[in-house]
């Protein structure tokens, strides 16, 4: 099997972001956002991925923490679809339901190389979450913007909940699991019948 890792970097006026992650790893990761509910939930990509997964970001804090949630997740995108290459022998498919304490969340992908995502979380009202805060509705923008620039299918829909941490934490959880399931090797040609992905 070829090296499936990637090294991302992305500058701006308003981020600097450095990405390198390894498909193929063991769960390490060593993440510094400046946000830490935010670097918790990449955190959760990494570990339960079991992802070696590296993300050091900078980005215009004092401001707003968008855009520095935007564009981390942005690269990740990158980066995994990168580490990806040609998907020859992946699973391809992986869906689960996922639970944390009271939440439930359902997750279904597919590693498609066409980018479409469905939200279907009403997360309750709370305040942000840390310090720098974290607005919960970011999940929603980080999960589109992962997806879009990873080329892949997701739906998340939440099955049940009422704490928003717990909400936003069975997401990644979800969405690491099933990662880890679709980019699993199992076979040797591409997994689709164009030939492609």
């Amino acid at each position: 099997m070829s090296n499936r890792t990637s090294t991302k970097s992305r500058s701006t006026k308003e981020t600097s972001i450095d990405v390198s992650i390894d498909l193929d790893g063991s769960g390490t990761t060593d993440i510094s956002t400046g946000i830490p509910f935010y670097d918790h939930m990449l955190d959760q990509i990494g570990r339960h991925g079991g992802f070696d997964l590296t993300i050091k970001a900078e980005g215009d804090l004092h401001i707003d923490t968008h855009h520095t949630v935007e564009d981390t997740a942005i690269v990740l995108g990158e980066a995994f679809a990168e580490a990806l290459g040609d998907k020859a022998g992946v699973r391809r498919f992986a869906s689960g339901q996922y639970p944390l304490d009271e939440a439930l969340v359902e997750v279904a992908l597919d590693l498609s190389g066409r980018p479409y995502f469905v939200w279907n979380v009403d997360l309750p009202e709370s305040i942000p979450l840390g310090d720098p805060a974290f607005d919960p509705s970011l999940a929603e923008h980080i999960m589109q913007s992962f997806a879009t620039s990873a080329g892949i299918t997701l739906h998340i829909t939440m099955k049940d909940g009422r704490n928003v941490h717990h909400i936003i934490e069975a997401s990644f959880k979800g969405l690491a699991r099933c990662l880890r399931d679709a980019v699993r090797i199992d076979g040797a040609g591409i997994p689709s019948t164009k030939g492609q992905l």
